[in-house]
């Protein structure tokens, strides 16, 4: 008797994050305790977990180790926000906290670092911090520095760098992540696309995995709500004020259709993590695991 051929889809793993529970900072009281989101991200039939905000799970290793392993989880990347567009000056400062980050994805035996570039607009309060372009030299230190990124976290650590376009960054549109992409080496950068952000600009994911696929090294799973982002578009409101009025939905209720981009990532016929972070901050308490319970039923039923 011969054994079926495996799905593409099996070498997809899924997971979630810190985010899909609330969690934006490593301390803040508006967000549940780490043990109750290891506890409930274990319930909700995940066994996979991002680190979230450095600080927010514990730091020392044999304790996340422990905290980890317990509950039949295991850890899939770490999350560092850089602004390498400033170049060269802000190297120190930025390895500083990305050796931190990941010396602690490493022991907790992860190979991926996700990479957010910096907010030009604060997250929280609108304030607009820089120019939403970069100028040709911002972009040459953005590239060249991201680069010098991905180098030293492999060499010293062990680990790919996966940079993530994300709302309110230089790294946003397709216009701009595809110029990035093509400004960078394939060997020393990877793309974590967050299929919520990219809709959120305006960008199409299944489009994106066709194209660029051999740059796809993560995936994040995500909605938006188009009606709410409209809304949103036409009021010029700051990602995380968007985020409060639940621009990014529980699916399948919003876009893009997770099974096609799912499917699509699939034909790459490469391993990938595709990691659940519907962002919710603030929420209450109680909202996210009946919400992570139901995603995780219908990733399943996507074959994931």
């Amino acid at each position: 008797m011969t054994s079926m051929p495996s799905s593409p889809l099996s070498r997809v793993r899924v997971g979630s994050a810190p985010d899909s529970w609330g969690v934006w900072f490593p301390d803040d009281p508006a967000q549940v305790p780490w043990r109750r989101f290891l506890d409930e991200v274990a319930a909700a039939g995940y066994e996979w977990i991002e680190l979230g905000p450095y600080g927010y799970l514990p730091t020392d290793p044999r304790l996340l180790s422990e905290e980890t392993a317990r509950r039949g989880l295991k850890v899939s990347a770490g999350t560092v926000f850089t602004g390498l567009h400033h170049g060269p000056a802000v190297w120190e400062k930025t390895w500083e906290h990305v050796s931190a980050v990941a010396a602690l994805t490493r022991a907790a035996g992860a190979r991926h670092l996700v990479v957010i570039p910096s907010f030009w607009r604060d997250d929280r309060t609108g304030a607009v911090l820089e120019p939403a372009e970069l100028s040709p030299s911002q972009w040459r230190d953005l590239t060249e520095q991201t680069e010098r990124l991905g180098h030293e976290v492999r060499e010293r650590y062990g680990l790919t760098i996966v940079v993530h376009p994300h709302a309110d960054t230089h790294i946003d549109t397709e216009a701009h992540v595809t110029r990035f992409l093509d400004a960078t080496d394939p060997d020393l950068v990877s793309l974590c696309l967050d299929t919520g952000h990219y809709a959120y600009c305006g960008g199409d994911s299944v489009e994106l995995i066709e194209t660029y696929g051999e740059r796809l090294g993560y995936l994040h799973l995500k909605q938006v709500d188009p009606e709410i982002l409209a809304r949103v578009r036409a009021d010029g409101m700051p990602f995380g004020p968007a985020v409060a009025r639940g621009v990014m939905c529980e699916p399948p209720a919003g876009v893009p259709a997770l099974g096609p981009v799912l499917e699509a990532a699939a034909r790459l016929g490469t391993d990938l993590f595709a990691i659940v972070e519907q962002d919710m901050y603030p929420c209450e308490p109680d909202r996210p695991l009946p919400i992570a319970r139901r995603t995780r039923a219908f990733l399943r039923s996507c074959g994931v």
